[in-house]
């Protein structure tokens, strides 16, 4: 007894001592329970034809995916051009002619199939954000495409493709991020490649340009390609612009130019942002604190050095440390703690349960053309509301690497769509330690197992009131009613969460947000059938206005989701 007690103290004290020199609660990965299985992994397609360098689900139930357009050949072969001369194929011309391959397809969820679509000018790490009609506004890319603005409106019939808008951006805008902001179907662009601006599309006056943000100046690291480009962007329920860069970030108030708030920088020997491309979430808001608790959570990256060590061939062991923060309030602080292991270009979901999912990704190394080693084949789960130290867990591993240029989007049905994954210059298959990735998987979550289905909220419908004779949506702060059949009585855990689909490239999800939405009163008939009636966002800076995946969720068992559409008064 007396050496199981010297032992505990033992343990406990280093336990001490490694949090205090660290300032991160080393992690216990979970083992999960004989009840819950690690997910599984299916395969949908062998061919996409197109690495998905960019991914974003559409409230038509289709995926739009999508590369540069100056990489030669992909591995979709066009019968003609898009000027519509032929791609005979007979000649060394025609074969290497990048004009012949699509650059884009449209990937349906329901038929499982692939389509391809035009783009003119060159979409290499660009940006993006979705206005509230649904359309994907879609901003920079490379060369021809670095100031363009492009436009995708997805249709029922599927014949919908690209427009390019014939205005501009203001400055390049490669390797820069987007965020939509509270109203008028405007989205901020920040940052790029020697780009230390930022601008408003569309402007808010005729002869409006892009304006400079010091902060970027200051998180440029010009020796090691940058850290600080596809800055992470949340907007707070404040009306304020949450930017992290590098290792830094702040509080702006884009309306008045004004930096409201400097946080103290995340601790760590390394950066978050590209080349060393950790990932970032806003954690679910809740209508429980009114949506006013707004906390941020910024996973992975890479150590320093790691960039200019890749170009000799040296591939650094990437960070484990996963910083979070409340940015409202009057008291700032990164809470550290460690995933079950080193990662960097992983991409950061918020599932339908409020949990995140870490996927994709390496272990060592940075990103750029073969700059990263040792794929990271196991998605891990964190659960923000456990135990410290015992929030993740280890799922269920993949036989295929998706590191630079690879993507994720969750799905209506509860699974996460992975694609993508190319480290070089042009599609290459042979002779690499990691080939261009053309196969298409989907995660699927042990919540969407058949012995949860008794639990599981069915056919989930909404219900929005005729508004003056238009029913296209529910406004902000009114009321909605959401019918679903379940088996059995609801749990005493019944969540509502709406769910903004990100535009994601780059180990960034942009303008990814959750909300935990109030349930004022459920009634539950004798045959199954229960009508809940439930509070929208109270307002377009709580929730931009748009289309949502309204999830039900019983008891943590979530149902799929359906498209929900916020409109402001």
């Amino acid at each position: 007894m007396a050496d199981k007690s010297k032992s505990l103290i033992i343990t406990t004290f280093l336990l001490i001592l490694y949090i205090g020199i660290s300032g991160a609660v080393p992690n216990i990965p979970r083992r999960p329970s004989r009840r819950e299985s690690k997910g599984q992994w299916q395969l949908l397609l062998s061919n996409t034809g197109v690495v998905a360098m960019h991914m974003a689900l559409t409230h038509h139930n289709t995926v739009v995916m999508f590369d540069q357009t100056e990489s030669g050949r992909s591995g979709y072969r066009l019968r003609q051009r898009y000027n519509g001369r032929r791609c005979a194929g007979r000649t060394r011309a025609d074969l290497e002619d990048s004009s012949c391959y699509a650059h884009s397809i449209e990937y349906d969820i329901d038929r499982n199939r692939v389509r391809p679509l035009r783009l003119n000018t060159d979409t290499w790490c660009s940006s993006g954000s979705f206005l509230s009609n649904g359309t994907l506004q879609q901003t920079g890319g490379y060369g021809s495409g670095s100031r363009r603005i492009r436009y995708f409106r997805p249709c029922v019939d599927h014949q919908c493709d690209w427009r390019q808008s014939k205005r501009s951006l203001a400055d390049d805008r490669w390797y820069a991020s987007n965020q939509l902001l509270p109203g008028h179907d405007r989205a901020i662009v920040v940052g790029g490649r020697r780009v230390f601006t930022y601008e408003f599309v569309p402007k808010r006056s005729p002869n409006e340009g892009s304006f400079n943000l010091p902060f970027l100046h200051r998180t440029y690291d010009r020796d090691a390609g940058g850290n600080n480009l596809y800055p992470f962007l949340h907007l707070s329920s404040d009306g304020n612009l949450f930017i992290f860069a590098n290792r830094d970030s702040i509080l702006f108030n884009f309306r008045q130019n004004k930096v409201v708030k400097t946080f103290p920088r995340i601790p760590g020997n390394g950066s978050r942002n590209y080349p060393s491309s950790g990932s970032s979430v806003i954690l679910p808001l809740d209508h429980i604190n009114k949506f006013q608790r707004v906390e941020v959570m910024v996973c992975g990256g890479a150590t320093s050095g790691a960039f200019r060590a890749a170009n000799e061939r040296r591939y650094l062991k990437g960070l484990s440390s996963c910083g979070r923060m409340v940015i409202t309030g009057n008291r700032h602080k990164w809470n550290m703690e460690n995933m079950p292991g080193p990662r960097l270009l992983n991409d950061m979901l918020i599932l339908p349960t409020g949990h995140v999912l870490i996927i994709n990704g390496a272990r060592s190394g940075s990103a750029g053309w073969d700059n990263a080693r040792n794929a990271s084949l196991e998605p891990y789960l964190y659960k923000p509301n456990a135990t410290l130290g015992r929030r993740f867990s280890i799922l269920s591993t993949t036989r295929i690497a998706r590191m630079y240029h690879s993507s994720a989007v969750l799905l209506p049905d509860g699974r996460v769509l992975v694609a993508g994954g190319n480290p070089h210059n042009r599609y290459t298959f042979r002779n690499v330690p990691y080939p261009t990735e053309l196969r298409l998987q989907a995660f699927v979550p042990n919540y969407m197992e058949r012995q949860y289905h008794i639990h599981r909220p069915m056919n989930v419908t909404i219900n929005y009131g005729d508004h003056h004779g238009q029913i296209n949506g529910v406004r902000h702060g009114g009321e909605f009613s959401v019918e679903f059949v379940l088996g059995r009585r609801p749990s005493n855990e019944m969540e509502f969460n709406a769910y903004a689909p990100p535009f994601t490239t780059h180990s960034i999800s942009m303008n990814q947000r959750m909300l935990k939405l109030r349930c004022q009163s459920m009634v539950r008939a004798e045959d199954g059938r229960v009508n809940a009636v439930v509070e929208a966002p109270p307002s377009p800076t709580v929730a931009p206005p748009g289309y949502y995946m309204l999830t039900v969720v019983n008891g943590g068992i979530p149902s799929m989701s359906t498209w929900v559409k916020f409109i402001t008064a």
